[in-house]
């Protein structure tokens, strides 16, 4: 069965910058899309960045500009760069394909942001 484990959070001041990574335990994504998803306490799960087989990236407008989503193919691994972190980037972080699979949700990282 496929894991993905992400790791890279913590606590950051605003305007702060971390970065996220997700490994796989199965090469999966040469095969998908893969995104980022997060949930903030009392909101559902939402997509925060997505990245298709073929390179194209696609944000939520509250993070266009700040995050980037990437992959290392050698290891499919995928990453987000975080930067300019604001409050409301506090969540639980995941990731998964795109569309997500319920059987490839993790434990996700948890990024909190306060000063």
């Amino acid at each position: 069965q496929v894991q993905l484990v992400e790791s890279g959070g913590g606590l950051v001041q605003p305007g702060g910058s971390l970065r996220l990574s997700c490994a796989p335990t199965a090469s999966i994504f040469s095969i998908y899309d893969r995104a980022w998803y997060r949930q903030a306490p009392g909101k559902q799960r939402e997509l925060v960045a997505l990245l298709t087989i073929g390179g194209r990236t696609i944000y939520i407008d509250s993070v266009v500009g700040r995050f980037t989503i990437s992959r290392d193919n050698a290891n499919d691994t995928m990453f987000l760069q975080m930067n300019s972190l604001k409050h409301e980037d506090t969540a639980v972080y995941y990731c998964n394909t795109a569309p997500e699979r319920a059987d490839y949700w993790g434990q996700g990282t948890q990024v909190t942001v306060s000063s």
